[in-house]
């Protein structure tokens, strides 16, 4: 079976992805007999506070900050569409997907409109990075400073029903459990029993919004989770490895679709369709 499309990349069009090549990436995801990739690039709008002291010198968070606030640059919509066109040119052979990762839509309506408003994105993704702190908001890293790891998460999760509950346009939830790559060693391990009540409300609000539920192999998404969104009723899944390198496409993807499979989802009519579910779980 060929490898689902990888429905989150990132090149270098999107800010935080110095390492990233379109051009690259579909020839890694040929080498690779990939039929299909989406690349979803950032579309962010959210000022954050970011813990200078724990990143490297010439981070790039480091050269956007300014007296510890990062401000994502403006994205060139109209640029990547024209990227996007030459790739489709250059390598007739890979379903190449436009697309975007909007980062906090429900707190930045108009600004999102006005960028989908610019041309058409196969794919949109809805991404939450950022949560309330003090008068700012902050990642995670940044909140694991003085906030326990479990009140982070519990905080992620209601905001994530909250953002998947509105108006805004995006296809498919992304990263639903964000808050685990970075979880603090120092902490007791992350277990997604802990909060199952947490994600079952969100994953409840995303599949009644009608949205797919990202399976991401960054941090391998727990099977407990994916199960959960099943119970949920939770219609479709895509894959997304989050990559910002080309090596990265496709990590994880083997392993991801065996777990899907045996939750209860089938592949679509084509590598780049949704997964879907099927009428009850293989146990």
């Amino acid at each position: 079976m060929a490898l689902p499309a990888d429905s989150h990349v990132h090149t270098q069009r999107s800010w935080d992805a110095p390492d990233g090549s379109m051009h690259a990436t579909c020839e890694r995801a040929l080498e690779l007999g990939m039929q299909a990739i989406a690349f979803t690039e950032h579309l962010d709008h959210t000022a954050f506070t970011v813990a200078m002291e724990g990143l490297e010198p010439g981070h790039v968070l480091v050269q956007l900050a300014e007296e510890g606030v990062v401000t994502p640059p403006t994205f060139d919509a109209a640029g990547y569409l024209e990227e996007i066109e030459r790739c489709r040119h250059r390598y007739p052979g890979l379903c190449i997907l436009s697309g975007l990762e909007i980062g906090e839509p429900h707190r930045h309506a108009d600004a999102v409109a006005d960028v989908l408003a610019v041309g058409d994105f196969d794919r949109t993704l809805g991404s939450l990075h950022c949560l309330p702190d003090g008068d700012g908001l902050a990642e995670p890293p940044g909140l694991y400073r003085h906030r326990a790891p479990a009140d982070v998460m519990r905080a992620y999760l209601a905001e994530v029903a909250v953002m998947v509950s509105g108006p805004q346009r995006f296809e498919v939830l992304a990263h639903i459990d964000y808050p685990v790559r970075t979880w603090p060693s120092s902490a007791a391990p992350f277990d997604p029993l802990d909060f199952e009540e947490e994600f079952r409300h969100a994953l409840r609000a995303t599949a009644q919004a009608g949205r797919a539920l990202e399976v991401s192999t960054r941090v391998p998404l727990h099977p407990h989770v994916l199960q959960w969104w099943h119970d949920e009723g939770g219609h479709a899944i895509t894959f997304g490895s989050d990559a910002h390198d080309p090596d990265w496409i496709a990590r994880g993807f083997r392993d991801a679709t065996h777990l899907a499979e045996a939750t209860g989802f089938n592949p679509g009519r084509d590598p780049a369709h949704f997964w879907t579910r099927s009428s009850r779980a293989r146990r």
